[in-house]
C-alpha cells in the first residue's frame, strides 16, 4: 500500500527563549521517500527546526509530526526508525571504524551491513583504523555510516558533507541517491548550495527564523530571480539584458551584428543565485521596516 500521510508534518512551528524568537510560525510537510532540503543562513533557526523534529528540543507551540509521532513524545521504538547525521561528531576515538559500525548495528532491528555500508562511505581501506586516526573528512564519513547503518525511514542530514574533498562529496551524493532509490525520505541542511540542487526534490529557505519561500528546486524563488541574464559587447560597450527567450535574443544580435556577438554569455541562474536573491529581499524588507 502508497503511503499518504507525510513522514513530516509541521504546523505554525514557534519557539522562543524570553523575548527572542528562533522560530515564527514555520509549517512545510515532507512526502514518504521524498529529499527536502531546508535552506539559510546561520542562526535562520534551520537547527532549532532539525533539532525538535528530531525530539531533542521542545518547541514553544504550534504541532509537530515526525513519521506520525509528536517528537516531544517518541520513543525507543520510534527513534529506531530514525537516523541522524549532526553537525559534530560524537565517536568514540580508541575503536576501530569496523567495531564502532558493529556496535551500532546491534542497536538496530533491521540494520545494513556493516562491510556494506564501510564501503558505501568510502571507508574501506580504514575499516581496521582507530577512529582518532582518521582525517577530519574520514571523522565525518564515519558520522554519514552511523546515520544510515540503522536502515532509516527518515534520515537527518545536517551540513554532512563538510570536510569532504570534491571526489569525496560526489561519491557521498551517489550514496544519498541510493538511499532514495530505496524510498529513504531524508532532510538535509547544507551550506552547498549546488548539493541540495543535485540531491533535493523540493527545497525551503528559512531566515529570521521565518520560512521565506518553498517549492520545487526548479520552481523556488520568484520569476524575475529565474530569468535567464544575456550578456555580450559591441562597439557600444557591454550589455545584458534579462530575457526568457535568450535563443531568441542571441539570434537577433547575431543577425543585427552579421556575426556572433563577442563577450556572448547566457547565464541561467542556479539555485545558488535564487537563495542569494531570496535572503537579500527579505534582509532588505527588515532594514524598510525598521
Amino acid at each position: 500500500m502508497t503511503e499518504t500521510q507525510p513522514h513530516v508534518s509541521v504546523r505554525d512551528l514557534r519557539k522562543t527563549y524570553g523575548d527572542f524568537t528562533a522560530l515564527d510560525g514555520v509549517s512545510f510537510d515532507i512526502d514518504p521517500g521524498e529529499t527536502f532540503a531546508l535552506l539559510g543562513p546561520n542562526g535562520a533557526g534551520k537547527s532549532t527546526t532539525i533539532e525538535i523534529l528530531e525530539g531533542y528540543r521542545d518547541r514553544t507551540s504550534g504541532t509537530a509530526t515526525v513519521l506520525g509521532i509528536d517528537p516531544q513524545h517518541g520513543g525507543l521504538s520510534w527513534k529506531a526508525r530514525l537516523g541522524i547525521v549532526l553537525q559534530s561528531s560524537g565517536e568514540s576515538g580508541n575503536v576501530t571504524v569496523q567495531e564502532q559500525l558493529s556496535h551500532f548495528a546491534k542497536l538496530y532491528p533491521h540494520s545494513r551491513d556493516v562491510d556494506e555500508v564501510i564501503a558505501a562511505v568510502g571507508l574501506t581501506e580504514k575499516a581496521k583504523t582507530r577512529i582518532k586516526n582518521l582525517s577530519g573528512g574520514q571523522r565525518r564519513r564515519v558520522d554519514v555510516a552511523l546515520g544510515v547503518i540503522g536502515r532509516p525511514e527518515l534520515l537527518f542530514l545536517d551540513e554532512p558533507t563538510t570536510g569532504f574533498d570534491p571526489e569525496a562529496r560526489r561519491e557521498f551524493w551517489e550514496l544519498i541517491r541510493s538511499l532514495k532509490r530505496e524510498g529513504t525520505t531524508i532532510l538535509l541542511t547544507t551550506h552547498y548550495l549546488d548539493e541540495a540542487a543535485q540531491l533535493s526534490d523540493r527545497a525551503g529557505v528559512i531566515a529570521g527564523g521565518t520560512l521565506i519561500d518553498i517549492g520545487t528546486i526548479d520552481e523556488i524563488g520568484d520569476a524575475d530571480a529565474r530569468t535567464p541574464l544575456v550578456r555580450w559587447n559591441d562597439q557600444n560597450g557591454a550589455h545584458e539584458e534579462r530575457t526568457h527567450e535568450p535563443a531568441g535574443l542571441v539570434a537577433r544580435l547575431y543577425a543585427a551584428a552579421g556575426a556572433e556577438p563577442t563577450g556572448l554569455e547566457v547565464v541561467r541562474p542556479s539555485l545558488e543565485d535564487v537563495y542569494l536573491d531570496l535572503v537579500g529581499a527579505y534582509d532588505n524588507s527588515l532594514k524598510d521596516n525598521s
